[in-house]
């Protein structure tokens, strides 16, 4: 069942009205790392408000997310502070490319460093809560650190889990990028949101009631089972029966 579900949403159509889109608006790989980053810290709650809210943020960004978050000036940054989506503002919008430009000039890309930090663990959960330490290492405001969920602190890191998939999975349907292939897709986890977390609890594949971290770990399990190589192609089952209203399939 999981497999058939998941060759029935994992496909193009799935692009455009996903956050997904926005990183594919782009061609070059560094443009879709920054602007995939940026666009997941964004996505919860309607996905068509997201996609527009992210579309406009790559306005600000002048639809050059790499270039501008690595040779912006003081004067362009200050012209973020107009943007706001829900309660991520532009105080935040401009922690976050400061965060990331401190990240690529210490380390190339965001690739590179998820990359060359997983090679060093095997572990990509020491990998997510390394990569939170370093984005805050730079000044920022204590409000921004609130769109970064932290795995040490037992969130379920669904936005960055999702941006894990983005960039590491090798997707035969041409959803997901597979750019990061240092990184093995067994290694990823299930960006776990109230609609992935629903269907898993009507499979049988998750009993915990929260959707944290421990949910993530407990659904992994059946996932690893059905898929040892790339469980969390599964994403695309949970999450497309869940967003599209089909749960009555499993009633």
């Amino acid at each position: 069942m999981l497999d058939e579900l998941w060759l029935r949403y994992d496909n193009p159509d799935f692009i455009e009205p996903d956050p997904i889109s926005i990183p594919h608006s782009f061609s070059s790989q560094l443009d879709r790392e920054v602007s995939g980053l940026l666009a997941a810290t964004i996505a919860w709650g309607n996905r068509k408000a997201i996609v527009k809210s992210a579309n406009r943020m790559m306005d600000y960004l002048d639809r050059r997310p790499y270039e501008f978050v690595m040779g912006a000036s003081e004067r362009e940054l200050q012209l973020l502070q107009s943007y706001v989506h829900r309660t991520f503002n532009g105080a935040d919008l401009d922690c976050f490319v400061r965060a990331i430009r401190h990240i690529c000039t210490l380390h190339g890309s965001l690739g590179e460093w998820f990359q060359s930090a997983y090679e060093q663990s095997g572990d990509m959960r020491r990998v997510m809560a390394d990569f939170r330490t370093l984005f805050f290492t730079p000044p920022h405001p204590q409000r921004s650190e609130k769109h970064l969920s932290s795995i040490e602190k037992g969130a379920a890191c669904k936005r960055l889990n999702m941006y894990l998939r983005w960039m590491v999975r090798q997707d035969p349907h041409g959803v997901d990028f597979g750019y990061w292939g240092r990184i093995p897709a067994s290694a990823l986890y299930l960006p776990l949101d109230l609609h992935s977390g629903n269907v898993a609890r009507a499979l049988g594949l998750l009993e915990r009631k929260q959707n944290d971290w421990k949910a993530v770990e407990e659904v992994m399990i059946g996932l690893r089972e059905a898929d040892p190589n790339d469980p969390v192609k599964y994403d695309y089952a949970l999450f497309g029966v869940g967003v599209n209203g089909a749960m009555k399939q499993f009633d």
